[in-house]
């Protein structure tokens, strides 16, 4: 168990080699998202080979970001709404039922982005993130993730 306060590392082994944000996927994007009061933030700086056109972030870059920035959302406001800890058992782990993503505006390539999140619905096996990416100050994407509680039968060894 991780004492880090990032959701993705309290992930169980098993399910942590997601590209985007598994902690054991060396090549992965290795997103880390936590609370920040009744939101969630991540930070990722794109590298040079993450461009669409010259000077600009490639598309789905984004959508791979507010996707498993919502996931992770969803996992932690689960634990939340259960009244229990991150990372107890049995795991709530997320994956994406739907992702919509709205592109408002070129996100510039060369600094850090903030991906953030709010928890819009909670219920059952279904949790409902919006989340934006902000560059340079600006909202450059908005999204929505429909989350459901990961199926048993996609566990390793199910």
């Amino acid at each position: 168990m991780s004492d880090t306060g990032y959701f993705q590392d309290y992930y169980p082994d098993e399910l942590s080699h997601c590209y985007g944000c598994g902690r054991l996927n060396e090549r992965g994007l290795q997103i880390k998202s936590a609370w920040d009061g009744e939101e969630t933030v991540a930070y990722f700086t794109p590298r040079p080979y993450h461009t669409a056109i010259p000077g600009y972030v490639y598309g789905g870059l984004l959508a791979s970001l507010i996707d498993c920035h919502g996931t992770g959302t969803a996992s932690a406001a689960a634990y939340r709404a259960a009244g229990r800890p991150m990372g107890s058992d049995p795991p709530l782990r997320f994956v994406t039922g739907s992702l919509q993503v709205n592109y408002l505006r070129p996100t510039p390539l060369g600094g850090v982005l903030e991906v953030r999140g709010r928890v819009k619905e909670v219920k059952g096996r279904k949790v409902v993130v919006e989340a934006w990416i902000v560059a340079e100050g600006e909202v450059t994407v908005r999204g929505e993730v429909v989350a459901v509680q990961m199926p048993e039968t996609m566990r390793p060894g199910a």
